[in-house]
């Protein structure tokens, strides 16, 4: 928002001199959010919230209560500022109101029912972290480089709604006004000239987006959808429907982890269909022994791609260009063919690192290179899982943890949801908590009875509902490093 520097400095002043005698503070939550990188853990975020009340303009020297015109003309611009301040600002973009402070601190709107406008809710990062503007997190002081920005880049957005039509037929409004064709929106080149034409791609938002589910337009065994994704295939009785389990493991395969799968698929170990148990390989090239790959595809385990730099920025996967998609997958899967011996043309399916799904853009490189299937959309955490989808047409769950980059486009590829797992322990008693995508990503997980209780768990949620498939994801690393816990997927393969 624009503010006048006259206001900006009385609010500043406001806020540095007068907070001890102006606001009372209650802390309303600590938050400690944790994820799972590739290979190792990464503490993101520990942030304590404090909402800010505003008692009074000027300290309160006796206990009457002060109805001057001074002190309402005061609050009247107080109340102005914090309004011009969340003009058109995201409820849950946090902000700072100096660069002059240090920068931890920062504050988001809140909406205040009880007297209408907003307030002020502020945050303030531990000691040794900054606040990541772009990130919107609290990371190392040396990862964060905006402590000089007050904001994020305000973006102007298109007016896809208006009372009344405002552009000729097949065309849209940009945010200033300005109508230009509806196939130039989302397409990845600035058309309007507030740039508002690449804003609102969301998966719902996209003006020029995938149909929602035609049940008369898809057909097995070429597409298959359902409004809501949790309908099985082909209209069969819950009880005709075998329950698949998908075990994938991501990352490099060598001898740190070998000797795990050799103990995880020994070829003794049968379904019920008297088949060997199988997994699905997602291999990145960096540290690969592809001796031990070639061997994995030999014994009939599937090989797919993880990447070839397995690189850990997050955000170089989700606003990847068509070239580096390119180049880390399918460059990865002419590696693997070549070096691992795979003559069969089996490698067709792909995992992004970090599950940061790279939009459409992913997705037309995919259709482009021949892959048949993405396994990187997480579903979020619900009574009834996501069965597979075809993304010829709209996905049917949000964009959930994937950095808002789910395709929005009509695109020939198959998605292999990741459902969330239910993490609790003791699911009758215990609260609930938010879904974990990958098994290794479930943080309250520390010894093999609670590892195996859930799983078992989550098995079952599968099995008595809509025996949508269960997908196990492993990070080897957390195998390796948690003793037991082989043994424990192990017992329950046997007993399952």
């Amino acid at each position: 928002a624009v503010v006048s520097t006259q206001s900006k400095q009385w609010y500043q002043r406001r806020v540095s001199s007068g907070i001890n005698a102006e606001y009372t503070s209650e802390i309303s939550s600590v938050i400690i959010m944790k994820t799972w990188g590739a290979g190792a853990m990464e503490y993101s975020v520990i942030l304590v919230i404090t909402t800010l009340s505003l008692i009074s303009s000027k300290p309160q020297t006796s206990n009457s209560i002060d109805f001057s015109e001074e002190r309402d003309n005061e609050d009247t611009r107080y109340q102005a500022v914090i309004q011009e301040l969340c003009k058109n600002r995201p409820p849950n973009e946090y902000f700072r109101l100096s660069t002059e402070s240090n920068c931890r601190d920062v504050v988001r709107c809140v909406a205040n029912d009880f007297v209408g406008g907003h307030s002020l809710a502020a945050v303030r990062c531990p000691t040794g972290l900054l606040f990541d503007l772009d990130g919107q997190v609290c990371d190392w002081a040396n990862k964060v480089e905006n402590c000089d920005k007050l904001t994020k880049p305000r973006i102007a957005r298109p007016n896809f709604k208006t009372d009344e039509p405002v552009c000729q037929v097949g065309k849209l409004q940009c945010g200033d006004g300005e109508c230009i064709d509806q196939i130039l929106f989302c397409d990845k080149n600035i058309d309007c000239q507030d740039g508002s034409d690449e804003v609102a791609c969301g998966v719902d938002e996209d003006p020029n987006a995938a149909p929602k589910c035609d049940l008369s337009q898809c057909v097995l065994p070429e597409c298959f959808c359902s409004p809501d994704g949790t309908q099985v295939p082909g209209d069969l009785e819950i009880t005709q429907v075998p329950q698949m389990i998908t075990l994938t493991f991501n990352g490099a395969v060598n001898v740190d982890n070998i000797g795990i799968y050799q103990e995880v698929f020994k070829e003794e170990r049968l379904n019920p269909n008297g088949c060997q148990a199988k997994g699905t390989f997602f291999v990145s090239h960096k540290y690969t022994n592809y001796s031990a790959v070639q061997e994995l595809h030999r014994k009939g385990h599937e090989i797919g791609v993880f990447s070839i730099t397995n690189k850990d920025s997050p955000r170089y996967w989700s606003q990847g260009s068509y070239d580096d998609w390119l180049g880390e997958m399918a460059g990865a899967r002419l590696i693997t063919e070549r070096f691992a011996n795979i003559t069969d043309s089996t490698i067709i399916g792909v995992r992004a690192p970090y599950l940061r799904v790279g939009g459409n853009t992913q997705f037309e490189m995919m259709s482009d290179q021949f892959f048949v299937y993405d396994s990187s959309i997480a579903a979020p955490l619900g009574r009834v899982p996501i069965w597979p989808y075809s993304l010829v047409f709209r996905m049917p769950h949000k964009c959930h943890g994937n950095a808002g980059s789910c395709p929005s486009r009509p695109h020939a590829i198959w998605e292999m949801p990741i459902n969330e797992l239910d993490r609790r322990d003791d699911p009758t008693f215990d609260e609930r908590l938010s879904g974990c995508h990958l098994v290794s990503s479930c943080s309250n997980i520390y010894d093999k009875e609670q590892f195996a209780r859930m799983i078992r768990h989550n098995f079952n949620r599968h099995y008595s509902s809509n025996r949508a498939p269960l997908s196990l994801s492993f990070d080897s690393a957390w195998l390796q490093v948690n003793k037991g816990f082989t043994k424990a997927l192990v017992d329950w393969m046997v007993e399952t």
